[in-house]
């Protein structure tokens, strides 16, 4: 693959390149603030308004159709800049694209892409999270709509959101994979309560438990036909579980950017052990960065890889935590008794990495089975 910018790209990187150095909202890592969370929003619109954002995405929706490539050109300058990554929204968009009526791509499309409308994920529950299809959330139909009853956990930005993309049981008969379906579920009504959930290193405001008790959602809303529902959602957590071009490794450089940046600063003040971290995590984050240029490659090639996101989610994974490993081994003792605990909160944060997405043990059985075909 020949990595050298057409015209045209190297035109966008001219353009993006100064809008970034005047609107780079400098905002600290997602894993450590929940001021981070608080301004995702503020950061959405601001891409999209200046046109950086829904690059590949139809122009019908509010993107611009261009090829994939320029995703990635906006990912690379953004790493660079020290800016937070652009909001990754696309494992929804492929969702409602793939498996959504015309009206269904119509009516919601427009706001999740241009940000007026937010969404959260509704489909790991209390005693369902890596086995999707053991979920007890019920969708019942009630004339043209469906009374929705159950309890919703890890979700991301529910407090904020306006639409839920909810999996619900609607046929309790049949077999556990077949009976479900998807909705989107509008969130400002009676019987839905919030209740968010404080993370081990701080953070408020990224994940929450949604209670829904009678909540309703107009029959029209389904996304796919009733009982399409694990098509729907492994279409999504497919996407989920890639690196989403680069974006995910923008914001592991940014970490090991500025370890780098404090090591060289004074090297003689860390030790051997603390500097081979920042380097074996340099060495990770450009190993996952090739890897998801090699991912692009196929996708433009028109390769879909199924089963193939669970080596990628298990390389972020191995990626992130190394990097959080370093931050707290370049930091010491100091970030915990110091008033700066950020490294700490990065490395506290990237042990979660394993489990969300689905757990790493459930990948490396997706790996063996359908890919590898083992057992």
């Amino acid at each position: 693959m020949d990595f050298r910018d057409s015209p045209a790209e190297a035109e966008f990187r001219a353009r993006l390149r100064p809008w970034l150095a005047a609107n780079n909202p400098g905002l600290p890592s997602s894993s450590t603030d929940d001021e981070y969370w608080a301004r995702q929003a503020e950061w959405h619109t601001a891409l999209y308004d200046a046109g950086f954002f829904g690059l590949s995405w139809p122009t019908r929706y509010g993107g611009h159709d261009l090829p994939t490539v320029f995703d990635v050109i906006l990912d690379e300058e953004l790493a660079a800049a020290g800016a937070p990554p652009r909001p990754s929204l696309g494992y929804l968009v492929q969702g409602i694209s793939r498996h959504g009526s015309d009206a269904i791509k119509d009516r919601f499309l427009p706001g999740l892409i241009s940000g007026q409308e937010r969404w959260c994920q509704g489909f790991s529950e209390p005693d369902a999270g890596s086995d999707l299809a053991a979920l007890r959330t019920t969708g019942t139909i009630d004339g043209d709509e469906y009374v929705i009853n159950g309890h919703k956990i890890w979700t991301s930005y529910s407090d904020v959101a306006d639409w839920c993309f909810l999996l619900a049981r609607t046929e309790p008969d049949v077999a556990k994979h077949k009976g479900l379906s998807a909705f989107a579920v509008p969130m400002h009504q009676p019987g839905i309560e919030q209740r968010p959930l404080r993370m081990i290193n701080g953070i408020t405001t990224e994940f929450g438990q949604v209670l829904f008790d009678g909540a309703r959602v107009p029959a029209q809303n389904m996304i796919g036909a009733p009982g399409e529902g694990w098509r729907v959602a492994m279409t999504i957590v497919s996407h989920e579980r890639e690196p989403g071009e680069l974006g995910y490794v923008a914001r592991y450089a940014k970490t090991v950017k500025g370890l780098e940046k404090t090591v060289r600063a004074d090297p003689g003040a860390f030790s051997t052990e603390q500097r081979d971290a920042v380097a074996w995590a340099h060495v990770q984050v450009e190993m996952l960065r090739r890897h998801v240029c090699r991912r692009l490659s196929e996708r433009l090639d028109g390769v879909e890889h199924g089963p193939g996101g669970s080596i990628d989610k298990l390389l972020m994974t191995w990626v992130e935590q190394t990097v959080g490993a370093a931050a707290l081994a370049v930091s010491g003792s100091r970030s915990v008794l110091d008033a700066d605990d950020e490294p700490l909160k990065v490395y506290l944060y990237s042990r979660a990495q394993s489990v969300m997405g689905g757990t790493s043990q459930i990948q490396k059985n997706i790996i063996a089975t359908r890919i590898l075909k083992l057992g």
